[in-house]
């Protein structure tokens, strides 16, 4: 495999430091660019984001929409889960399961790439099940602190990064990424 080099569309540092370390070995420039927020199920919403991406950087670019889905909503509030932990905050998330007996999640992270301008578009797609509980653990990345991970005692915030990274929605995308770029 060739020296990979990309843009990574996200203004949000978190997300571009989880990219870097999971994707070890590929140059990985983070480009903050306002996108437009589309609607629909997260695959056409990553693929619509990677259309826009590539028509303004002109090269090889990478994309993400990521999603936290509650079982008990229908897969809701998924990919609005932004505008969701911004006006409910980590607090107020599981407290809209309150009334419901069924408190189990997915965590859902769709990556579409694209070499550039007339390029097809690839979208790979990582998903981890788990649960909302009440936050735990440090608060300084998004839900992290109310999800926890299926066969874990641990929220997502309160693990190391190296797990997280190794078990999570986002890790799991990134995975079927670097089997991609491996198979070119």
């Amino acid at each position: 495999m060739s020296r990979i080099s990309l843009s990574f569309v996200s203004g949000n540092a978190g997300k571009v430091a989880e990219v870097t370390q999971i994707l070890k070995g590929i140059d990985v420039k983070s480009v903050n660019i306002d996108l437009n927020e589309f609607q629909g199920e997260p695959e056409y919403i990553a693929q619509r984001k990677c259309e826009e991406a590539v028509a303004i950087i002109k090269g090889p670019v990478l994309v993400e929409d990521t999603s936290l889905c509650f079982n008990a909503f229908g897969g809701l509030p998924g990919p609005y889960i932004k505008w969701f932990l911004k006006k409910l905050t980590a607090d107020g998330l599981p407290r809209m399961l309150a009334d419901f007996p069924d408190k189990s999640a997915y965590a859902l992270c769709v990556f579409a790439y694209s070499e550039g301008v007339d390029k097809p578009i690839h979208v790979f797609s990582g998903r981890c099940n788990g649960k909302i509980v009440a936050p735990k653990g440090p608060r300084n990345f998004g839900w992290d602190p109310i999800f926890l991970p299926d066969g874990y005692d641990q929220t997502y915030a309160e693990m190391d990064k190296d797990t997280k990274n190794q078990i999570s929605h986002r890790g799991r995308a990134l995975e079927a990424l670097k089997k991609y770029f491996e198979s070119q």
